[in-house]
């Protein structure tokens, strides 16, 4: 993998902290990045980490996810079963800013005299915090504070607590609270060369239907042009002060503002605590949700912003005693830093996940247009499954949702079963270019793969067979209808025309990875039916009865699954990408300039695909997946042997190639890999995180800790570890819930110790040996066999 620099600002930009992230100085040179390092969100409602006075902005945003809108795909040449409809995530009603006024002088950041400045994003707490010093023009000296939090007890709330006070003198403040919907394109990045960033639109998305204002209270309610989606704001405000202050009201159909003339003695503050809501539907009218945000702005008022933080804090709480992950990779603090922000976003991204799916860059940004992609599934719901069960529950039931549409698009492509769609929000197929979309069919297997998972680690059948088993037939007979015997006198099952995880080689026959994810996908179902068949024969002929499914079809699957092909090549000893990867010439990595990564933006794709280069881990990833069908001889040839072909062009692929490279003994190579993965977006590794934060590389950063240091593996629900400890790491501890119990593991220099912190009764293994963990005999320690580097 082509070896990237990693330099993080300067620690008087992001001092070193183990839960804030501290920015200690204003620094315009990281504004875009700073906007999604300090974005707030809780999985429903994001906010990007804009400044307060909301200049200056790279891009505002506020996001509320699968809230979108559609249009028709042009293409200029279009064909049968191309995809018809797209879909962008819509940058929303922006209710966040607070602009201030001294003795009518503007505050504003570029050009203000500040004495201090500190901004934290406190991952403990789950909250925003900022406080300046400012000197007017005239020498008046200003304490701004502000904090920020997306509550995550109340999936529809945000609220902002801002407080100045005038120190030495008198002064007349004005305090402007405003909310603005998008009247036109507020992406103000114009990278249209980039097909990964967000579409601008030729048309008024939003549509005003309510706009009304009673006193400090506000709403604004808008229709979604062509979506037809619906959302109201609603804001309020609490003041606390002992100086004197009158507002004004105004309102239109696309903003409004509070406005506060407030005459400050010196010491004494103003404080002004802005509740805002967000509720949307996509049938509701609008009136009905403007009810709902008057309903919960009465109750934040109710409660009162203290409450509300001590809720925050009560949650965050929660998800630390179950997801912390304590590591101390190179004896410094900048890794467990990395390693805590990258959790604390997965959860921004996905606490309050309700009916929706999980973007590649969650709610911190635009790019890929808020597309659900396989990213959940294969990077995000190890994390989840093994920490918040709940929410990966809620992702797995979001899929089955869309089992209708998957129906038709199978129908579509002219296929039997279904069809899960590549990139979507809606459940239809959203991606226009079918080479490296509709074509990455894997999707199917990406989805029961996690759906696998979540069975054997949580236990929950109940769900399998409700939810589960319906999926995996219609995913196996997606499987079945698209390969073919062979007729080569093999008696191979083939499949052809398809794009595996690489995107820089498409439409292959027989993919590796594809064929072998395949093969579990038939082989699961096959499992899980006559698992319902045996355990509830009456619940299993109701659901053939519904699907129509006979037995033939599942002998069938067992059959295709026996003789499903794999590619593999006898003379390198190794595992080809796809049938023709190993007839092409080597991409010329030498002569190729750093700044031509990635490749995507340089070159044609017919270039690329003429070429053996690798975007992302393709066979790794299968070796990775399924690594108990290989052994260690047959990894360790293909990791070689594609480690040095991978551009590392995603952001996916470092983690997955460090779990094998730590598998196989290459530690250097192991944690070189790791600090890429955690490092991603704090120090921007790829350059691209003003678009918004990589969460599934964030969910990739654990477990490539916890699948490749701590070596756990599952498969089939037997969880077991293998430690390596190589030189640089001193300590690792993570708890992980299993079957509803809570493990800790602890790693150290030269033992392991197993921990079961909840729960009555547990077996694990450490490497090949059964540990039966009790509530009488809670904690076993086993020595570690020191792993010298490679």
């Amino acid at each position: 993998m082509i070896k990237k620099k990693i330099t993080l600002p300067p620690e008087h930009i992001y001092p070193l902290d183990d839960w804030k992230i501290i920015q200690k100085k204003f620094a315009p040179k990281y504004l875009a990045q700073d906007e999604t390092v300090f974005a707030t969100g809780n999985g429903y409602l994001g906010f990007r980490g804009n400044h307060e006075e909301g200049t200056p902005v790279i891009q505002r945003g506020t996001y509320i996810n699968g809230f979108h809108e559609q249009w028709p795909i042009q293409y200029g040449e279009s064909a049968y079963g191309f995809a018809k409809t797209g879909q962008t995530m819509l940058n929303v009603t922006d209710s966040k800013v607070i602009r201030l006024y001294v003795d009518d002088e503007p505050f504003y950041l570029p050009t203000a005299d500040l004495k201090s400045y500190r901004r934290v994003l406190d991952m403990k707490e789950g909250a925003l915090h900022r406080e300046i010093l400012w000197e007017t023009a005239s020498g008046k000296q200003v304490s701004i504070n502000a904090t920020r939090i997306v509550s995550f007890e109340h999936r529809h709330v945000a609220a902002i607590c801002y407080e100045v006070k005038v120190l030495n003198a008198p002064a007349k403040l004005i305090v402007s609270s405003k909310m603005r919907c998008p009247t036109e394109d507020m992406n103000d990045n114009d990278d249209s060369k980039d097909p990964r960033k967000s579409r601008k639109f030729n048309h008024s998305v939003f549509v005003p239907r309510v706009n009304r204002v009673n006193q400090q209270r506000v709403l604004l309610g808008h229709e979604v042009h062509t979506s037809k989606m619906t959302i109201a704001c609603g804001v309020d405000h609490e003041i606390q002060t002992e100086n004197s202050y009158s507002y004004k009201n105004e309102c239109y159909e696309d903003s409004a503002k509070i406005v506060y003339t407030v005459h400050a003695q010196p010491q004494e503050s103003f404080r002004l605590i802005k509740y805002m809501v967000y509720h949307t539907s996509r049938s509701s009218p609008v009136v009905e949700l403007c009810g709902r945000a008057e309903r919960s702005l009465d109750s934040m008022l109710q409660e009162g912003f203290d409450k509300l933080m001590q809720g925050q804090r009560h949650f965050m709480d929660g998800f630390w005693s179950r997801c912390d992950l304590k590591a101390n990779l190179y004896n410094d603090k900048r890794t467990q830093q990395c390693l805590r922000f990258n959790l604390f976003h997965i959860l921004q991204a996905s606490a309050r996940v309700e009916g929706t799916g999980i973007g590649p860059r969650g709610l911190t940004g635009e790019a890929y247009e808020g597309h659900y992609f396989w990213d959940t599934e294969i990077y995000l719901m190890p994390f989840l499954i093994y920490t918040s069960p709940k929410v990966a529950k809620n992702l797995l039931r979001f899929r089955y949702s869309l089992l209708d549409k998957a129906r038709k698009r199978a129908g579509e492509l002219n296929q039997k079963g279904a069809l899960f769609p590549w990139r979507t929000i809606t459940g239809d197929e959203a991606s226009a270019f079918f080479a490296a979309g509709t074509a990455q069919y894997h999707i199917n297997a990406d989805i029961m793969y996690a759906l696998r998972k979540y069975v054997e680690v949580t236990g929950d059948e109940e769900f399998l067979f409700d939810y589960g088993a319906e999926m995996l037939i219609e995913t196996a007979r997606l499987w079945a209808d698209l390969g073919f015997y062979s007729h080569n006198g093999k008696d191979e099952f083939h499949i052809h025309g398809v794009t595996g995880p690489d995107e820089y080689t498409a439409i292959v026959n027989n993919n590796a990875f594809t064929n072998m994810m395949a093969r579990e996908n038939l082989r699961y179902a096959v499992e899980s039916l006559k698992l319902l068949q045996g355990k509830n024969p009456e619940r299993f002929e109701a659901l053939a009865k519904e699907t129509g499914l006979i037995n033939a079809e599942i002998d069938e699957w067992e059959n295709i699954a026996q003789k499903m092909y794999i590619p593999y090549d006898a003379e390198k000893g190794i595992h080809p990408q796809d049938d023709e990867f190993l007839k092409k010439e080597i991409w010329d990595f030498e002569n190729t300039p750093k700044e031509h990564y990635p490749l995507l933006l340089h070159y044609h794709p017919l270039v690329i695909y003429r070429f053996q280069v690798i975007k992302q881990a393709d066979v790794v990833m299968g070796m990775f997946l399924l690594g108990h069908e290989f052994s260690s001889a047959q990894k360790k040839r293909n990791f070689d042997y594609y480690d040095p072909l991978t551009t590392g062009d995603s952001s996916l692929s470092s983690c997955v190639y460090s779990i094998l490279a730590f598998e196989l003994g290459y530690l250097d190579r192991a944690m070189e890999l790791i600090k890429y993965a955690a490092w991603m977006d704090l120090a921007d590794v790829g350059g691209n995180v003003k678009d918004g934060a990589h969460i599934a590389s964030m969910g990739g950063t654990w477990m490539a800790v916890v699948y490749g240091l701590a070596g756990l593996r599952d498969y089939g629900g037997m969880i077991s570890f293998n430690p390596k400890m190589p030189p640089k790491v001193q300590e690792v501890r993570f708890p992980l819930m299993i079957r509803g119990q809570l493990l800790e593991i602890l790693i150290q220099k030269d033992a392991v110790t197993y921990s079961l912190k909840k729960g009555d009764d547990l077996t694990i293994h450490h490497a090949e040996e059964a540990i039966h963990l009790t509530k009488k005999h809670p904690s076993k320690t086993k020595s570690l066999i020191v792993n010298e580097s490679e």
